[in-house]
């Protein structure tokens, strides 16, 4: 890849953050981004007509939700045998579109955090009766220096509200414990007095083949939480994503596990594993889409 370019489209928070992860880890030639912001130092391009200048093999788009679909659409039909990584969620909505000339995957960089590889490896082949999953935080505090009522995540045309902005548990969730057969109960609202105009709190409750499960995701909560609780055949698991924590009970004896909190270090493991091709971890194009469809439902079932 060092003999080839990389293209980001769109220099947001999210932009930046991959621009300056792949300018440190040296894997191409140049880092081209797409975008009419004057204020950064990168080797900047203002539309997609110089595509063919730039020949990249690697592009991350990580535009407005709901542009994901056109910019993809477009580099499907301009490039070929690229590597194409969209920003979570892939599209604003479920779209059914076939990719056929690149390899596609989706910025689900949790599969990378050290809790969730270990609870994908731990939970293999045992038996589980239940899984709550609770992802809260609060929306004004997620990034600096950005009002965030003018945000993406504010608005429902750009493809924002809790249930996109926080569709990593839905992704992770089907990656560990496999594809979510049913949804018996949603239900989505605007609970909060913050500046939005789209639902700042999901409840979900569904069954897996072998569980019961639990969902509660918002980005109301003036106090953070990321975690998982499973009840299995003679053993229990709390796992928090914020404090890199595992706790494991089984016959009244507790097991602790603590992991190291490296900042970025799943956004730099997510770009090792594509540029050495070790896609195992990745969410495919086709993982993308079906948690698009687990929302189309949750959206549908909300009462």
């Amino acid at each position: 890849m060092k003999n080839t370019n990389a293209l980001i489209v769109g220099l947001g928070s999210i932009g930046r953050k991959h621009f300056s992860i792949l300018k440190k880890l040296n894997f191409f030639k140049k880092v081209y981004t797409l975008t009419r912001q004057k204020r950064h130092k990168v080797n900047k391009v203002t539309n997609l007509k110089k595509i063919d200048f730039i020949k990249p093999s690697y592009v991350i788009i990580s535009s407005r939700t709901n542009t994901h679909f056109s910019h993809l659409k477009f580099f499907e039909k301009k490039i070929k045998n690229a590597t194409v990584l969209v920003e979570k969620p892939l599209f604003e909505k479920y779209r059914n579109f076939k990719i056929k000339n690149n390899n596609v995957f989706v910025g689900y960089n949790l599969r990378f955090h050290p809790v969730i590889v270990f609870l994908k490896k731990f939970l293999k082949n045992k038996k589980i009766f239940s899984i709550n999953l609770v992802c809260k935080s609060f929306l004004p505090e997620w990034r600096k220096n950005i009002i965030y009522s003018k945000s993406n995540s504010a608005k429902k045309s750009f493809g924002g509200g809790a249930l996109l902005e926080l569709s990593h548990e839905l992704d992770y969730f089907q990656w560990i414990f496999g594809k979510i057969k049913s949804i018996e109960f949603s239900k989505l609202n605007k609970n909060s007095n913050l500046k939005i105009d789209c639902e700042d709190s999901v409840l979900v409750v569904g069954k897996t083949n072998d569980a019961n499960f639990f969902l509660d995701l918002n980005f109301l909560s003036h106090r953070s939480e990321r975690s998982i609780l499973i009840e299995g055949d003679n053993f229990n698991v709390k796992a928090d994503l914020l404090k890199y924590k595992i706790e494991i009970s089984r016959k009244n004896k507790l097991k602790t596990i603590k992991f190291r909190k490296i900042k970025d270090q799943t956004y730099i493991d997510q770009h090792r594993a594509i540029m050495k091709k070790n896609f195992k971890n990745l969410c495919s194009y086709s993982e993308g889409l079906d948690v698009l469809k687990v929302i189309k439902i949750i959206r549908k079932k909300n009462i």
